[in-house]
Protein backbone atom coordinates (compact mmCIF):
# COMPACT_ATOMS: atom_id res chain seq x y z
CA UNK A 1 0.00 0.00 0.00
CA UNK A 2 3.35 2.08 0.83
CA UNK A 3 4.30 1.66 -3.09
CA UNK A 4 0.89 2.42 -4.64
CA UNK A 5 0.56 5.42 -2.57
CA UNK A 6 3.66 7.02 -3.59
CA UNK A 7 3.13 5.61 -6.75
CA UNK A 8 -0.14 8.01 -7.25
CA UNK A 9 1.81 10.70 -4.79
CA UNK A 10 4.45 10.65 -8.03
CA UNK A 11 1.61 10.71 -10.79
CA UNK A 12 0.00 13.54 -8.89
CA UNK A 13 3.20 15.53 -8.97
CA UNK A 14 4.36 13.90 -12.21
CA UNK A 15 1.41 15.18 -14.62
CA UNK A 16 1.00 18.77 -13.68
CA UNK A 17 4.84 18.98 -14.01
CA UNK A 18 4.69 17.96 -17.46
CA UNK A 19 1.74 20.36 -18.06
CA UNK A 20 3.33 23.54 -16.66
CA UNK A 21 6.49 22.71 -18.48
CA UNK A 22 4.82 23.52 -21.55
CA UNK A 23 3.63 26.92 -20.31
CA UNK A 24 0.89 26.67 -22.81
CA UNK A 25 -1.55 29.14 -21.16
CA UNK A 26 -2.30 32.22 -23.16
CA UNK A 27 -0.55 31.27 -26.56
CA UNK A 28 -2.43 30.90 -29.37
CA UNK A 29 -2.02 28.33 -32.21
CA UNK A 30 -2.77 28.59 -36.09
CA UNK A 31 -3.42 25.66 -38.33
CA UNK A 32 -4.31 25.44 -41.89
CA UNK A 33 -5.63 22.23 -42.90
CA UNK A 34 -6.78 20.39 -46.00
CA UNK A 35 -10.68 19.33 -44.72
CA UNK A 36 -12.67 16.75 -46.18
CA UNK A 37 -16.30 17.40 -45.93
CA UNK A 38 -18.84 14.51 -45.64
CA UNK A 39 -21.95 15.33 -45.47
CA UNK A 40 -25.26 13.29 -45.63
CA UNK A 41 -28.40 14.68 -46.80
CA UNK A 42 -31.13 12.02 -46.25
CA UNK A 43 -34.64 13.23 -46.13
CA UNK A 44 -36.30 12.89 -42.78
CA UNK A 45 -39.80 14.27 -43.31
CA UNK A 46 -42.16 15.70 -46.20
CA UNK A 47 -43.43 19.22 -45.28
CA UNK A 48 -44.86 19.95 -48.35
CA UNK A 49 -45.13 18.46 -51.58
CA UNK A 50 -47.67 19.89 -54.62
CA UNK A 51 -45.96 18.10 -57.44
CA UNK A 52 -46.06 14.34 -56.41
CA UNK A 53 -43.15 12.89 -55.36
CA UNK A 54 -42.26 9.40 -55.68
CA UNK A 55 -42.79 8.19 -52.21
CA UNK A 56 -39.56 6.53 -51.89
CA UNK A 57 -37.88 9.75 -52.97
CA UNK A 58 -34.22 9.94 -51.20
CA UNK A 59 -31.40 12.19 -51.29
CA UNK A 60 -27.78 12.81 -50.49
CA UNK A 61 -25.46 15.58 -50.40
CA UNK A 62 -22.02 15.82 -51.84
CA UNK A 63 -18.54 15.31 -50.22
CA UNK A 64 -16.32 18.04 -51.20
CA UNK A 65 -12.28 19.04 -50.02
CA UNK A 66 -11.49 22.41 -48.93
CA UNK A 67 -8.75 24.41 -46.87
CA UNK A 68 -9.72 25.45 -43.60
CA UNK A 69 -7.83 27.45 -40.82
CA UNK A 70 -8.27 27.11 -37.39
CA UNK A 71 -8.13 30.08 -34.62
CA UNK A 72 -7.36 28.46 -30.79
CA UNK A 73 -6.44 30.23 -27.80
CA UNK A 74 -5.07 28.04 -24.71
CA UNK A 75 -7.05 29.49 -21.53
CA UNK A 76 -4.75 27.12 -19.73
CA UNK A 77 -2.39 24.01 -20.63
CA UNK A 78 -4.42 21.63 -20.90
CA UNK A 79 -8.00 23.73 -21.89
CA UNK A 80 -8.42 25.71 -25.40
CA UNK A 81 -11.39 27.33 -26.79
CA UNK A 82 -10.92 26.84 -30.82
CA UNK A 83 -12.96 28.19 -33.69
CA UNK A 84 -12.55 27.58 -37.35
CA UNK A 85 -13.15 29.12 -40.77
CA UNK A 86 -13.97 28.04 -44.27
CA UNK A 87 -16.43 27.78 -47.10
CA UNK A 88 -17.70 24.77 -48.67
CA UNK A 89 -20.23 23.77 -51.31
CA UNK A 90 -22.47 20.85 -51.83
CA UNK A 91 -24.99 19.67 -54.00
CA UNK A 92 -27.77 17.29 -53.37
CA UNK A 93 -28.89 14.16 -55.74
CA UNK A 94 -31.86 12.14 -55.57
CA UNK A 95 -30.61 8.40 -54.93
CA UNK A 96 -33.95 6.64 -55.07
CA UNK A 97 -37.28 8.04 -56.15
CA UNK A 98 -35.34 10.68 -58.46
CA UNK A 99 -31.96 8.55 -58.99
CA UNK A 100 -29.88 11.01 -60.19
CA UNK A 101 -31.40 14.22 -60.08
CA UNK A 102 -30.22 17.50 -59.17
CA UNK A 103 -32.02 19.26 -56.47
CA UNK A 104 -30.34 21.40 -55.14
CA UNK A 105 -26.66 22.83 -56.82
CA UNK A 106 -23.62 24.94 -55.68
CA UNK A 107 -25.07 25.69 -52.16
CA UNK A 108 -22.59 27.48 -50.08
CA UNK A 109 -22.09 26.95 -46.20
CA UNK A 110 -19.70 28.54 -43.68
CA UNK A 111 -20.09 26.38 -40.25
CA UNK A 112 -19.37 28.98 -38.14
CA UNK A 113 -17.92 26.60 -35.02
CA UNK A 114 -16.74 27.05 -31.77
CA UNK A 115 -15.54 24.24 -29.26
CA UNK A 116 -14.03 23.98 -26.24
CA UNK A 117 -10.48 21.75 -26.21
CA UNK A 118 -9.25 19.56 -23.60
CA UNK A 119 -5.71 18.41 -24.23
CA UNK A 120 -4.46 15.53 -22.55
CA UNK A 121 -1.69 15.89 -20.04
CA UNK A 122 1.61 14.23 -21.88
CA UNK A 123 4.81 15.36 -23.23
CA UNK A 124 5.38 15.36 -26.85
CA UNK A 125 2.55 13.99 -29.30
CA UNK A 126 -0.66 15.62 -27.98
CA UNK A 127 -4.19 14.11 -28.26
CA UNK A 128 -7.21 16.22 -27.29
CA UNK A 129 -11.31 15.85 -27.43
CA UNK A 130 -13.51 18.83 -27.45
CA UNK A 131 -17.56 19.64 -28.09
CA UNK A 132 -19.28 22.86 -28.96
CA UNK A 133 -21.73 24.68 -30.99
CA UNK A 134 -22.11 25.22 -34.36
CA UNK A 135 -24.18 27.92 -36.78
CA UNK A 136 -24.68 26.23 -40.28
CA UNK A 137 -24.99 29.80 -42.14
CA UNK A 138 -25.61 29.11 -46.56
CA UNK A 139 -24.68 31.86 -47.97
CA UNK A 140 -25.51 30.97 -51.68
CA UNK A 141 -28.11 28.39 -53.00
CA UNK A 142 -29.49 27.47 -56.22
CA UNK A 143 -32.04 25.09 -58.08
CA UNK A 144 -30.85 21.98 -59.36
CA UNK A 145 -30.34 21.32 -62.99
CA UNK A 146 -33.65 18.88 -62.48
CA UNK A 147 -35.89 21.28 -60.65
CA UNK A 148 -35.93 23.95 -63.78
CA UNK A 149 -38.57 21.97 -65.67
CA UNK A 150 -40.98 21.80 -62.62
CA UNK A 151 -40.91 25.23 -62.79
CA UNK A 152 -39.06 26.17 -59.66
CA UNK A 153 -37.30 29.41 -59.50
CA UNK A 154 -35.90 29.78 -56.39
CA UNK A 155 -34.21 27.06 -53.59
CA UNK A 156 -33.31 27.77 -49.98
CA UNK A 157 -31.72 25.82 -47.18
CA UNK A 158 -32.58 27.20 -43.62
CA UNK A 159 -29.15 28.59 -40.94
CA UNK A 160 -29.46 26.52 -38.33
CA UNK A 161 -27.85 25.81 -34.76
CA UNK A 162 -26.05 22.33 -34.17
CA UNK A 163 -23.69 20.36 -31.83
CA UNK A 164 -20.23 19.20 -32.33
CA UNK A 165 -17.83 16.89 -31.13
CA UNK A 166 -14.12 16.79 -31.81
CA UNK A 167 -11.00 14.65 -31.49
CA UNK A 168 -7.47 15.01 -32.51
CA UNK A 169 -3.67 15.14 -32.28
CA UNK A 170 -1.24 17.85 -32.37
CA UNK A 171 2.01 16.31 -33.04
CA UNK A 172 4.75 19.18 -32.43
CA UNK A 173 7.93 19.24 -34.68
CA UNK A 174 10.21 21.22 -32.93
CA UNK A 175 10.99 24.15 -29.87
CA UNK A 176 9.71 27.18 -31.87
CA UNK A 177 6.15 26.31 -32.18
CA UNK A 178 5.59 24.36 -35.24
CA UNK A 179 3.94 20.92 -35.53
CA UNK A 180 1.36 18.90 -37.76
CA UNK A 181 -2.13 18.48 -36.63
CA UNK A 182 -4.78 15.53 -37.88
CA UNK A 183 -8.39 16.71 -36.60
CA UNK A 184 -12.15 14.86 -36.37
CA UNK A 185 -15.07 16.94 -36.14
CA UNK A 186 -18.83 15.38 -36.23
CA UNK A 187 -21.01 17.50 -36.89
CA UNK A 188 -25.61 17.35 -35.60
CA UNK A 189 -27.37 19.65 -37.85
CA UNK A 190 -30.36 19.75 -39.64
CA UNK A 191 -32.11 21.76 -42.26
CA UNK A 192 -34.81 22.98 -43.89
CA UNK A 193 -35.16 22.44 -48.09
CA UNK A 194 -37.74 24.73 -50.04
CA UNK A 195 -38.52 24.80 -53.43
CA UNK A 196 -40.38 28.04 -54.75
CA UNK A 197 -42.25 28.24 -58.40
CA UNK A 198 -42.63 32.03 -58.32
CA UNK A 199 -43.95 32.68 -54.74
CA UNK A 200 -45.75 29.34 -54.22
CA UNK A 201 -43.92 26.67 -52.02
CA UNK A 202 -43.61 23.47 -54.04
CA UNK A 203 -41.80 21.30 -51.74
CA UNK A 204 -40.44 21.53 -48.11
CA UNK A 205 -38.40 18.63 -46.59
CA UNK A 206 -36.67 18.57 -43.63
CA UNK A 207 -32.86 16.86 -44.34
CA UNK A 208 -30.01 15.41 -41.47
CA UNK A 209 -26.60 17.07 -42.45
CA UNK A 210 -24.48 15.53 -39.57
CA UNK A 211 -21.36 15.79 -41.57
CA UNK A 212 -17.68 14.56 -40.84
CA UNK A 213 -14.96 16.97 -41.08
CA UNK A 214 -11.73 15.81 -41.04
CA UNK A 215 -8.09 17.86 -41.11
CA UNK A 216 -5.10 17.00 -41.46
CA UNK A 217 -2.44 20.08 -42.23
CA UNK A 218 0.66 22.40 -40.05
CA UNK A 219 0.31 24.14 -37.13
CA UNK A 220 2.05 26.99 -35.32
CA UNK A 221 2.00 27.94 -31.60
CA UNK A 222 3.46 31.43 -29.74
Amino acid sequence: MKILASMLAVGAVTVPSIASARDDAGRIQIKAFATVVLPDGEITAVNTDIVGLPGNTQTKASDNVVPTVAAEYFVSDNFSIETICCLTQHDVDGTSGLPGAELVADAKLIPATVTAKYHLPLAGVRPYVGAGATYFWWVDVEPGESTLPLGVTRTTLSDELGLVLQAGLDIPLNDNGFGLSVDAKRYFVDTTARWFAGDTLAIETEHKLDPWVISAGVSYRF
